[in-house]
């Protein structure tokens, strides 16, 4: 089995219940660990869009990464996920940010995810699950606002 930890955000429609969708899935093709307490983030990217709710999933999964990305690719599908504007507004994003030790580096897969330092909405859901993982001062120096709002 391998710990990996996943980024979900929504923006478009019941985020809640979009965030709370893709966790079912997840469920599905790994064992669900822990999952963070729900955020309020302001969009990042540049692209004018309401805010997101984002949280972090640590699961374990005995897939590979491609295939595990694979079926996340699968689950923000049957979200009805549509790619038309780089970080633009979304019904379910999964973003993979570590898949155990492992280091991929591909036109497919990057992991650990290349922007998940920069970014506050994915350091402080993760900080809450597994705090050794955010380097003391980083979170702080990440970009973004967040408030936390509660359990998903």
């Amino acid at each position: 089995m391998t710990r990996v930890f996943c980024s979900l955000g929504s923006n478009m429609g019941d985020a809640r219940a979009n965030l709370t969708f893709g966790v079912t899935e997840l469920s599905t093709v790994a064992t669900v660990l822990a999952v963070s307490p729900l955020y309020e983030t302001a969009p990042w990217g540049g692209v004018d869009q309401d805010p997101f709710l984002n949280i972090v999933v640590e699961v374990d999964t005995d897939l590979d990464a491609l295939a595990f990305l694979e079926q996340c690719l699968a689950i923000e599908a049957a979200a009805h996920r549509v790619r038309e504007v780089r970080w633009g507004p979304r019904t379910l994003d999964i973003d993979i940010l570590l898949f155990g030790n492992e280091v991929h580096d591909s036109d497919t897969l990057t992991v650990p995810h290349p922007r998940m330092w920069e970014r506050t909405f994915v350091l402080a859901p993760l900080a809450d699950l597994a705090p050794e993982l955010v380097p003391i001062g980083l979170l702080e120096a990440a970009d973004g606002e967040v408030a936390k709002i509660g359990m998903l």
